[in-house]
């Protein structure tokens, strides 16, 4: 079943003002131009490390990106990457290209910090 521009944007932003942006520093902002199913325009903001996503052009942008859903939906899954789907030819992406390329760092799902403990899983055990 086809998705509205509204379901999209919905989805989209369900999808990435849960992301964690906490590795983004600079504020980025950037239109997303939705090509085929549901087309439409979109922004995404990236300021104080939190993710905005709003369904209005925005003009004085960092950069601009076009694709289908289809892709921003495989990027949010993880199914594909900016980098791979721009060099695969299903993401167009113009503009400060320093700050695009910073969008690959948002995380999707649960961060997991690893820590490092000195300690041996035998003494953990014992104590």
């Amino acid at each position: 079943m086809p998705m509205t521009y509204e379901e999209i944007v919905d989805k989209v932003r369900a999808t990435y003002e849960n992301a964690d942006a906490r590795d983004i520093f600079e504020h980025i902002a950037v239109q997303v131009n939705i090509i085929g199913e549901g087309e439409g325009t979109f922004y995404l903001e990236v300021a104080d490390r939190h993710i905005c996503i709003e369904p209005y052009d925005y003009y004085d942008r960092d950069g601009l990106l076009i694709m289908s859903a289809e892709t921003i939906f495989a990027i949010a899954d993880g199914k594909t990457t900016f980098h791979d789907a721009y060099h695969g030819g299903i993401l167009q992406c113009y503009g400060n290209m320093d700050k695009m390329r910073k969008l690959q760092k948002i995380v999707f799902g649960p961060r997991v910090v690893k820590r490092k403990t000195t300690m041996k899983r035998d003494e953990f055990l014992d104590e």
